[in-house]
């Protein structure tokens, strides 16, 4: 069946009109789909679907269009207006913060915290709801993945984790993909830029196990506080509700296990998911 190329209307968001200009280059460059996707190495049905903003452009694509056009950084600029669009609305003023953040400070009970996932976590942790189609779940895969990538840049931030003992020991996506969660975790726990530290169970109930909290510092010295419920969030900008979440923090922060105790539960809980051709016998 002959491929036909769905109109474009490459003014309604920043997704439509990163689509419709790898379109004009692809075709400027009088490239097909497949010979596109032999060279940015995707398939061709994954461009298609970006072309007519069906899928959020992967993170690696913007560069991989950059080489393959001569374009310089020209798709990585429009990618960075569009990934935006793949979350809530109350949600992007917190990424607009979270960019340009000198610390990031995260409290989670639940789950790994976005900016240390691995994408088969994410996609595991992002399958479970029910209210999104399989094309919505993989489009915030990748938004959640374009987060990290300030963590491998000169400008990456310094990082404070703490999460509830629970976000070790509820699997998600099979043993081999918590196993290598918990690696990732386990390499941040006291490094240069970034410390992880655990809640235990046995510290009982403590003010923030109800919900998420992030707190943000700029470069200007300024700190946000952004806390998240089930289906509610709220950023806080005043310095008089920063500093009630600044001091519940501290207090969960002086709660915690040490640095060396934290790793030492998450190597514990390591051995529970390690992959069963592993073991020995």
């Amino acid at each position: 069946m002959k491929f036909t190329s769905k109109e474009l209307t490459p003014y309604l968001s920043a997704r439509h009109y990163f689509g419709s200009e790898q379109r004009r280059h692809r075709e400027r460059a009088g490239l097909s789909l497949v010979q596109l996707a032999d060279i940015v190495n995707f398939s061709k049905s994954a461009l298609a679907r970006v072309e007519s903003a069906e899928l959020m452009p992967p993170p690696e694509l913007p560069t991989a269009l950059d080489a393959a056009f001569g374009t310089e950084t020209y798709f990585h600029g429009l990618y960075q207006l569009a990934k935006k669009e793949a979350h809530p609305d109350q949600y992007r003023r917190f990424m607009d913060f979270e960019a340009r953040a000198d610390i990031i400070e995260v409290y989670e009970p639940q789950a790994v915290p976005g900016l240390l996932q691995t994408r088969e976590y994410a996609q595991a942790s992002l399958g479970c709801q029910e209210d999104l189609t399989k094309e919505q779940i993989e489009e915030r895969v990748n938004a959640r993945m374009s987060r990290q990538e300030r963590l491998h840049s000169g400008t990456r931030p310094y990082r404070w984790v703490i999460v509830d003992e629970a976000v070790l020991r509820r699997p998600a996506g099979g043993r081999e993909c918590m196993h290598k969660q918990l690696v990732r975790l386990l390499e941040q726990v006291d490094t240069p830029d970034s410390r992880v530290q655990v809640m235990p169970f046995s510290a009982g109930p403590y003010p923030l196990m109800g919900g998420a909290l992030n707190l943000l510092t700029l470069p200007d010295g300024s700190t946000m506080a952004y806390e998240e419920g089930i289906e509610t969030a709220h950023l806080h900008e005043g310095p008089e509700a920063v500093k009630k979440w600044r001091r519940r923090y501290e207090v969960l922060r002086a709660n915690a296990l040490s640095l060396a105790e934290s790793a030492e539960l998450i190597r514990k809980a390591m051995e529970d998911y390690r992959p069963c051709d592993t073991q020995s016998s």
